[in-house]
C-alpha cells in the first residue's frame, strides 16, 4: 500500500488520520509542524501528504508551496485537512499546489476517497 505523510501538530488529529489509513493498510509517517512536514516529505519521499494548516512555525500553506515547488518534491500530491471550511482557503490552497481539501472532523469515507484519487495506481 501506500506510504502517506500526516502533518499536524495535533497529536489527537495525527492519531484519528493515522488509524483510519493503517487499517487500509498504508504506512504512516508523521510531522509536528510544517517545516518538519517539509524535511521528511524530502526524506522518505511519501507517496501523499495530509497536511494540516494551523501549525507553528510555517503552517501547511507554506509548506505545502514548498514541497510542491521543490522538483524533488513537487510530484507528491498534498491533500489539505483542515478545520478552515472559508472557500478563499480552499482556493489558497489550490494556488499553493494542494491537489485536495478535506475539512475537519474527517469523515472516514470522504477522507479515503479523497486519497485514493491521487494515489499512484
Amino acid at each position: 500500500m501506500a506510504r502517506i505523510l500526516i502533518v499536524d501538530d495535533s497529536p489527537t488529529q495525527a492519531l484519528s488520520l493515522s488509524k483510519i489509513l493503517k487499517k487500509q493498510g498504508h504506512e504512516i509517517l508523521t510531522a509536528t509542524d510544517g517545516v518538519q512536514g517539509v524535511e521528511v516529505a524530502k526524506a522518505e519521499l511519501p507517496d501523499l501528504v495530509l497536511m494540516d494548516v494551523v501549525m507553528p512555525k510555517i503552517n501547511g500553506f507554506q509548506a505545502t508551496r514548498q514541497i510542491t515547488k521543490d522538483p524533488a518534491t513537487q510530484h507528491i500530491p498534498v491533500i489539505i485537512v483542515t478545520t478552515k471550511d472559508q472557500e478563499t482557503d480552499k482556493i489558497w490552497g489550490a494556488r499553493q499546489g494542494a491537489k485536495g481539501y478535506i475539512i475537519k472532523p474527517v469523515e472516514e469515507a470522504a477522507l479515503l476517497e479523497t486519497i485514493k484519487q491521487f494515489l499512484p495506481k
